[in-house]
């Protein structure tokens, strides 16, 4: 499913305009993005959480050649299911 797949399933079930639904999730994932950077979590009760990890620096090998490399520190978006949602796919 992509976004606009998604936009209209939203449309239907909620009985919105494709155009509000598509507001509606936009803004959705905004807030869910503002929140991961700025280091909070999201919560979303029966369907899972967001959270972000840090993966530190480490030292890795070029397949290739052997050669050692450095691979920089990052921050990773976790997500982990709710149980509701992990029974349902069950």
């Amino acid at each position: 499913m992509n976004k606009g797949e998604l936009v209209s399933a939203i449309a239907d079930k909620s009985g919105l305009t494709k155009d509000q639904a598509e507001s509606a999730l936009s803004a959705t994932l905004a807030s869910i993005e503002e929140a991961l950077k700025s280091d909070d979590s999201v919560s979303l009760v029966g369907f899972g959480t967001f959270s972000v990890n840090n993966r530190p620096a480490r030292e890795g090998r070029n397949p290739r050649t052997n050669e050692t490399i450095q691979i920089a520190a990052k921050n990773v978006v976790k997500f982990k299911p709710g149980k509701k949602l992990s029974e349902s796919v069950n």
